[in-house]
């Protein structure tokens, strides 16, 4: 005798096919887009393990370095540590930002994370009004931090 399938198996299916798609659904939202803009806070001084390059001096050129803002919560609370010419000064957390004084020439600047080696950029530092000395720490798709120069 043949076998009928019931509407038991059918509405099985159908919810486990809701279930399904509801799944990617909430995954897709978890795609890194940055945050509403607000204002960048400063970082604490607490957290600043090399005092002399965030205090200003005659001569020296103040270069910002900005954590952009996410809510993707897998980078959201980690902290990216601030490297200047190979020594760490600070970290970094959502939306924060710090200023450091440096000499005019080229210098390193570099970011990491617990998760990510350290990724470096140098930095031509000039008084130059047509240059910017403001740097941008971000996050790519994939979770792994990146260090761009960014214009005004």
């Amino acid at each position: 005798m043949p076998m009928r399938f019931g509407c038991h198996c059918k509405a099985a299916s159908v919810a486990t096919i809701a279930f399904v798609m509801l799944g990617v659904a909430a995954l897709g939202g978890c795609a890194s887009t940055p945050a509403e803009p607000v204002p960048f806070k400063p970082v604490a001084a607490a957290r600043i393990v090399r005092p002399g390059y965030t205090e200003p001096a005659p001569g020296l050129v103040a270069v910002d370095v900005r954590r952009e803002r996410s809510r993707d919560v897998i980078v959201r609370f980690r902290d990216a540590l601030v490297y200047i010419d190979g020594e760490r000064v600070t970290d970094l957390m959502n939306g924060e930002h710090v200023v450091f004084y440096l000499s005019p020439g080229v210098h390193r600047i570099g970011v990491s994370t617990q998760f990510d080696a350290v990724v470096e950029l140098k930095l031509m530092v000039t008084a130059d009004p047509r240059y910017t000395n403001r740097a941008s720490v971000t996050f790519n798709d994939d979770h792994r931090i990146l260090l761009n120069r960014v214009a005004q």
